[in-house]
């Protein structure tokens, strides 16, 4: 299939992909076990599809992680999913560096403790000479705040008329280009508060299967779906 991928026109082939990997939860109820198991085998999924994403050569990769509606979740799920990012980060940052992906947070981490913004940041430095890909991870992300913090920055600014491309320069995801494609696993067609701003073009593909089970193959189909579609953006 990599070889299928290798002949899709550069002009048809998504070089951003953001993806919200719904699923983890029902994953583990659906088979009686509680909702951090789900999340453990969601982080085995991760790893399989930034390394798919990495080989087919996607640019950036944006992964919605934690969001700021997360907050609402029992204090324990809220712990152990804290507990599994800070382990998972800790451990994987040395595969991101065999394969040269650099890491990127959009997102307000101020409202996280202290070892994990500083184990976050120490990956970042890590990985800050890597240029083979960029790993966006959206945490603590919320579309409607990103925008208002863009136009609240574009206010301290002193701008006076704002412009779309002063709100552009001003979001979490800033430099990265809007998604060129958009996947949501578990049948759920909603963006649910997901890059609002930067997905006004995007085209969106949603997949019935929960995130732990979504695999490398599924991760493909969706590319060589996007490159079947014509974007007119518009025109």
């Amino acid at each position: 299939m990599i070889e299928l991928l290798k002949k899709i026109p550069e002009n048809r082939f998504p070089h951003h992909i953001a993806i919200i990997m719904d699923g983890n939860r029902r994953w583990a109820r659906l088979r009686g076990f509680p909702s951090i198991y789900g999340h453990r085998e969601g982080v085995k999924t991760v790893k399989k599809i930034v390394k798919a994403a990495k080989t087919a050569g996607v640019k950036y990769l944006t992964l919605y992680v934690f969001s700021t509606e997360n907050w609402k979740r029992s204090a324990k799920e809220i712990g152990a999913l804290l507990s599994l990012l800070k382990k998972t980060i800790s451990e994987y940052r040395e595969k991101l560096k065999e394969n040269n992906i650099s890491l990127k947070i959009s997102g307000d981490i101020s409202s996280f403790p202290p070892d994990i913004r500083d184990n976050l940041k120490k990956s970042i430095n890590f990985l800050s000479d890597c240029n083979g890909m960029i790993l966006n991870l959206a945490l603590n992300y919320g579309g409607r705040s990103e925008i208002v913090y863009a136009v609240n920055r574009c206010i301290e600014d002193g701008i006076k008329k704002i412009k779309e491309e002063d709100i552009s320069k001003r979001l979490y995801t800033f430099p990265l280009p809007d998604p060129d494609l958009m996947i949501r696993t578990s049948g759920e067609a909603r963006i649910s508060n997901f890059l609002l701003w930067q997905l006004a073009y995007s085209e969106l593909y949603i997949s019935e299967k929960l995130w732990p089970d979504f695999s490398e193959e599924d991760f493909y189909n969706a590319i060589i779906s996007y490159s079947n579609r014509e974007r007119r953006m518009g025109r």
